[in-house]
């Protein structure tokens, strides 16, 4: 890696950070650049400015999310089971999802360009439950009357609202009392 790559690098990393914390208003320019240990116009070298690093930082940050769950969802075992581990896999609960964060920030939510791999990696997790949900009624371990893409939407609600539940309590019991109760709805029922 060069060291002009190792910078930009850097500035991602630490703009993906400070969006995680701080979301889009409170990650200055300056903080980037202190996080990063970069000097002053080594943003400007690399990016157009603010907007165009903190679509990247967004891209790398929902590109990793989806990669995480389609991992998880196309692994191995049953449709349930895929969709437990995608439920269960560990997360740093209190800290809150760093897609669906970015969400309850208005200036991303208010520009089409940053809102739009939030938006993608979202749609493309709720496919991906979908499907398995189809498939495992097709196999018989789930109801007929299931709706694949409703069920997909309760199982992101449930995650995402595990964390907020999470953080306002300050603990992760919330968050797992979710997604055990979501789990025990879905659980294959005996023959």
């Amino acid at each position: 890696m060069s060291i002009s790559e190792s910078t930009s690098d850097r500035l991602v990393e630490s703009t993906r950070e400070l969006l995680w914390e701080r979301g889009y208003v409170g990650t200055s320019p300056k903080a980037i650049l202190e996080r990063a240990g970069a000097g002053q116009g080594s943003m400007y070298h690399h990016f157009k400015g603010k907007p165009d690093l903190a679509l990247a930082a967004i891209r790398r940050t929902a590109a990793e999310l989806r990669a995480t769950a389609e991992g998880v969802l196309g692994g191995p075992g049953t449709p349930y089971e895929r969709i437990e581990a995608y439920l269960l896999r560990e997360r740093d609960v209190l800290r809150g999802c760093p897609v669906g964060r970015l969400t309850m920030d208005p200036d991303v939510i208010a520009s089409a360009e940053l809102r739009a791999p939030v938006d993608e990696t979202l749609d493309a997790i709720r496919e991906l439950i979908a499907g398995i949900v189809e498939e495992g009624k097709e196999l018989g371990q789930f109801a007929p009357s299931l709706d694949g893409e409703q069920i997909a939407a309760a199982v992101l609600a449930t995650v995402q609202g595990g964390y907020v539940l999470a953080r306002a309590s300050g603990s992760p019991t919330d968050f797992d009392a979710g997604v055990r109760g979501l789990l025990s709805l879905l659980a294959p029922r005996p023959a």
